[in-house]
């Protein structure tokens, strides 16, 4: 059992793909390339993954990474590519890192990032050929495509997996983003309720003073005519003594 797990173990550490979050078909994503350094006594110096010429890829920009130099190869296609409206008349054909001051030491391991696209809606994978270089001048070809049901061969090829298609995502977001606007439009009127209770408030107080001055007004008129009646009662009874 012990010789089975140790001759597993150098087996499954091998060049492969993987994608951050869904690799949709028909949209775009970012992959890492997870390369491992399988020898004790060598290290890592260059990664070279060629991309699958049946599925062409127009979009491919690499995530820099510090102590490598990245170059980007590309060629003619058979087939120009529309894409957004665009004919497209070359693709990227292969990746290459080159250790500049960095490396994968025995025991260590390096992902390499790419944003690629827009990913095939007419396949359910893709298969990436990667060759492995170390600094013993030892280059190991992981270039095997595996078969479904068949055992893993000796030397596989990373192989990215596509998912369903999930719709066009940024109608999506837009969608988001106008739920978001109306749920701001909702609390804008939250919040103002509020300022519409102050507004009845202020109304109410105007009203209040107004019906004030109205009965100031006319208590001072009030007491203006019984000024005036007392006044002419005085004159009345003076006019009779006469």
């Amino acid at each position: 059992m012990t010789a089975l797990l140790l001759l597993a173990g150098p087996a499954s550490a091998h060049v492969s793909v993987q994608p951050q979050g869904p690799a949709a078909k028909g949209g775009y994503a970012t992959i890492n390339f997870k390369v491992p350094n399988e020898r004790d006594d060598a290290s890592t110096t260059k990664l070279e993954v060629n991309f699958p010429a049946d599925h062409p890829l127009a979009s491919v920009m690499p995530q820099p990474v510090p102590g490598w130099k990245i170059d980007v190869t590309k060629s003619k296609l058979a087939k120009p590519l529309e894409l957004h409206g665009n004919t497209i008349t070359e693709a990227v054909a292969k990746v290459t890192w080159t250790a500049d001051g960095g490396k994968i030491g025995p025991g260590q391991f390096q992902q390499f990032p790419l944003s690629v696209g827009q990913l095939p809606e007419d396949a359910d994978q893709l298969v990436f050929k990667a060759l492995q270089t170390y600094d013993n001048k030892e280059v190991v070809r992981w270039i095997e495509e595996p078969k479904e049901g068949a055992a893993e061969p000796e030397s596989p090829a990373p192989v990215l997996k596509l998912t369903a298609a999930t719709g066009d995502e940024h109608g999506a977001a837009a969608d988001q983003a106008g739920t978001g606007a109306a749920s701001d439009h909702d609390d804008t009127k939250t919040a103002d309720a509020p300022h519409d209770v102050t507004t009845d408030v202020t109304t109410g107080t105007a009203s209040a003073d107004s019906s004030d001055t109205t009965a100031r007004v006319l208590g001072i008129v009030g007491i203006g005519v019984g000024v005036a009646g007392v006044a002419f009662g005085v004159l009345a009874g003076r006019r009779r003594t006469s």
